[in-house]
């Protein structure tokens, strides 16, 4: 493979290598299953902290929650524990635990009920302070369902785990229980082995003059141009007019979603009445500036935000209205755009469930399948993993919501993906939460992005958005990020990354940092050693490779370079600069 330069005076050497930090902390264990089982498999962690956790031991270290009964069972050689004769949801087992504020938990377990119920079973803990959800999980009859969550505690002390289900006549068996601490240092090292592993390659660089003799004392600059890892902001049509927030834009991002310009009341704001104007003029400018595009949104089931007209239609009228906003706007922005939220927050709201009846979202994938079936169609949805106590949107109810769409007739082969909106409050981020849900998700196999993030405004905000970004960015299964900040001079959604002279506030020096972190805008040199070698552990993107030889006159060279996730046993490859 040749590189062409302005001379061939050099010869550049380059292996793409995985490397791991060498950290002897526990590493983490990002598996998750949504697979039910005859059998449980071992408890991650072989139950960490948790006493007994196989119930091997009989009930051992296990009492009653309220007024349930408990009982120890065997079955094909698999002992596990039950909670039956339940007149509460909190009716349950439990087990007391001491846990520490400065800890992060992560928790698993398996779960079956006595009988079908769509109600889901979650873990909580009963701590000094109130009630933690750590997870929940929709358990099967005569099967076992993984359940896997995590918690932080604002204090230490002794705490005490049960398990809830709102349907009372279900029995409750549990079993492979486990709860693994991590300290914040550990925690962190799982975020820096996972980017080396998943978001970064060691580039090794050899110069060479024409004869193949090494180079040394030669400086190297490594420039990332254009980052693998899609990290964007949302915009709306403010850009349009203000050249300020165009600079500061196109500078930091490349990929974007509108904010409401694409979004059937602003297209159709009166029946029949189409207006595209904005949007198509968003999308020009985000052309020229390489901004790749996220469209959104086709459908909003908040009836909040459906446009006003629509209210008034009969099934059929709204049937029909649909299927025309369906195939106008896709049809109209096919390939220009990278992804749909083809119907958004259909977990919280059923505006179009109610009218149409309960395939509704079914059916509009399916005709987005026939509109851009090359285009990934993604659920766009919150408090997936923000917020633990909304039983509406969690994990499972996402999973469940999503099987449904992919196994309607016609929807098969449909492109699917997981959108996680992630409107953030201003308490302390659970991390071990959105890890686990993020982890249960993945199970699925289907694309993960981050589609909205903010903060609401707390003195922490700025912290607590560095939190959640390097976790979501670590995670080996998200596939890209959007902040919801797009500038109002009036003021943002939630949270501003600058004020209104795009001058930075703590929010967006935040964002820069990590661009910077990141490989965006950061220019990585050294010199060569006496063999001619350079090393450096590079984040997946496209690169400009600038080598300075001292010895010869203008003999700066500016050559392309791409670095991607490759195989730990690929053979180096000999790259030739040539004129």
């Amino acid at each position: 493979m040749k590189i062409r330069g302005r001379n061939n005076m050099l010869l550049l050497l380059f292996t793409s290598l995985f490397a791991g930090l060498e950290v002897n902390a526990l590493s983490y264990d990002y598996t998750a299953s949504i697979e039910c089982l005859p059998n449980p498999p071992k408890p991650q962690y072989g139950g960490g902290i948790i006493i007994n956790p196989e119930l091997n031991d009989g009930l051992k270290g296990w009492s009653t929650f309220g007024n349930a009964k408990v009982q120890h069972r065997e079955s094909e050689g698999n002992r596990f524990i039950v909670a039956h004769s339940r007149n509460r949801p909190s009716d349950s087992i439990s087990q007391k635990i001491y846990l520490q504020m400065a800890k992060l938990y992560t928790f698993s377990t398996w779960i079956q009920v006595s009988h079908a119920s769509d109600i889901p079973v979650t873990a909580i803990f009963k701590t000094r302070s109130g009630f933690v959800h750590a997870g929940a999980v929709v358990a099967e009859f005569n099967c076992w369902s993984m359940l896997k969550g995590g918690l932080t505690v604002n204090a230490s002390g002794t705490a005490e785990l049960y398990f809830e289900s709102k349907d009372t006549s279900v029995e409750i068996w549990a079993d492979s229980i486990s709860l693994q601490p991590f300290t914040e240092k550990e925690w962190s090292s799982h975020q820096d082995q996972s980017i080396e592993k998943n978001r970064k390659s060691n580039v090794r660089v050899q110069a060479v003059d024409a004869h193949g003799n090494p180079l040394p004392n030669v400086t190297i600059s490594i420039n990332q141009k254009a980052p693998s890892f899609p990290f964007g902001c949302a915009m709306n049509n403010n850009i349009l007019t203000n050249n300020a927030y165009q600079n500061w834009f196109a500078s930091r991002f490349r990929v974007t979603t509108f904010e409401n310009e694409m979004k059937w009341y602003s297209n159709e704001p009166s029946q029949g009445h189409e207006d595209y104007s904005v949007s198509d003029a968003m999308i020009q400018f985000a052309k020229q500036h390489n901004i790749a595009v996220r469209g959104h949104n086709v459908f909003w089931e908040d009836p909040h935000f459906v446009p006003g007209w629509v209210n008034s239609l009969t099934k059929e009228q709204l049937s029909t209205a649909a299927a025309k906003r369906l195939f106008s706007v896709m049809n109209k922005y096919r390939g220009q755009v990278i992804a749909w939220d083809v119907v958004n927050e259909n977990l919280h709201f059923d505006y179009f469930e109610t009218k149409l009846g309960s395939k509704a979202s079914a059916i509009f994938y399916n005709w987005a399948t026939k509109a851009d079936g090359a285009t990934t169609l993604f659920m766009n949805e919150f408090n997936t993993i923000e917020e633990s106590r909304d039983g509406a949107s969690t994990p499972a109810k996402y999973l469940q919501k999503l099987k449904e769409i992919q196994s309607f007739a016609g929807n098969e082969n449909a492109r699917m993906a997981i959108g996680l909106e992630s409107h953030f409050s201003s308490s302390t981020p659970n991390l071990p939460y959105i890890r686990s849900s993020i982890d249960t998700l993945a199970a699925a196999k289907v694309p993960i992005w981050i589609t909205e993030l903010d903060v609401s405004s707390c003195p922490d905000q700025a912290s607590h958005l560095e939190q959640i970004l390097r976790e979501v960015h670590s995670h080996p299964q998200i596939q890209g990020i959007i902040i919801w900040s797009p500038w109002q001079p009036q003021g943002c959604y939630r949270m501003c990354l600058t004020d209104n002279n795009f001058k930075n506030l703590p929010t967006g020096d935040v964002v820069d940092k990590l661009l910077h972190e990141w490989g965006f805008r950061s220019s990585p040199s050294a010199t060569t050693d006496t063999n001619g070698f350079f090393e450096a552990s590079l984040f997946h993107g496209d690169y400009e490779v600038r080598i300075a030889n001292p010895s010869v006159t203008n003999s700066s060279l500016g050559h392309r370079l791409n670095v991607a996730k490759t195989s730990a046993s690929q053979q180096p490859l000999l790259l030739q600069l040539s004129a």
